[in-house]
């Protein structure tokens, strides 16, 4: 999802970039240790290229749980950075890894202003609005295959080749995930939703999808802060906002 970062950095936004885990685990040939400084040394160089600040892991693969040590972690992050908005995964997501990222997230992103709730390291509350979207999960679907449907698009056309180039970075997990996951080739997955959202837009060629977190702690109702910062490349998903209004009270 690093198409709507790009856009952000391009408006003038500071962005950050951590992944949660390690990757440790991410190889089938190399030793968990190697395999995570090979990863670290990748995961920098995408966040250069991506022009992010970059943020070590916390954890190792398959360790990414929903806990107190991960929460306070986590949450001390959040208040580092005292982002405006917070890109996050899907709640509903092939893996479990990627779910709990999600909640550990949210409530970091909740946490972020109490001042009872103690850090690792000790942090500062931040009385600050923040706004979370949850990006598309892998597959566009959930763990039972139903088809999610995007909140918003953001077109990710101008910006789809340097997107590329800092996935790219990430080279060690090609074999990974074609032994584990029989996929041919990452870059090409990549390539292959960024058009299928862009079709779904109905406008866009490229596009990353994103659902909006409910405000309650968090911000104003109305807020939509990458909509402001996009502008004409974020289009709010009409079919998406007529199953909330059949979902609603």
């Amino acid at each position: 999802m690093g198409g709507t970062l790009l856009l952000l950095r391009d408006a003038g936004w500071q962005i950050h970039y951590m992944s949660v885990a390690s990757g440790n685990l991410g190889s089938m040939r190399l030793p968990p240790a190697e395999t995570a400084r090979v990863r670290r040394r990748e995961a920098k160089n995408a966040a250069r290229l991506l022009g992010a600040t970059w943020h070590p892991p916390i954890c190792d693969d398959l360790e990414v749980f929903y806990d107190d040590r991960t929460l306070r972690r986590v949450a001390a992050v959040v208040r580092d950075v005292d982002p405006a908005i917070i890109l996050t995964h899907s709640p509903q997501d092939y893996m479990e890894d990627h779910t709990n990222t999600a909640r550990l997230a949210v409530t970091a992103a909740f946490a972020r202003s109490a001042p009872n709730y103690r850090t690792t390291p000790a942090r500062q509350p931040v009385p600050t609005e923040v706004t979370i979207y949850h990006a598309s999960p892998h597959g566009l679907c959930d763990q039972l295959r139903r088809r999610l449907l995007p909140g918003a698009f953001v077109d990710t056309t101008s910006v789809h080749d340097r997107k590329r180039a800092a996935l790219a970075c990430h080279a060690s997990q090609q074999h990974w995930l074609d032994a584990t996951q029989g996929m041919d080739s990452y870059l090409g997955a990549m390539d292959a939703v960024s058009r299928t959202l862009g079709k779904l837009s109905r406008r866009f060629r490229h596009a990353e999808g994103w659902r909006r977190h409910l405000h309650f702690g968090y911000c104003d109702e109305r807020a939509d802060p990458l909509r402001v910062a996009l502008g004409t490349k974020y289009l709010i998903n009409a079919a998406y906002e007529r199953l909330l209004e059949g979902t609603s009270d």
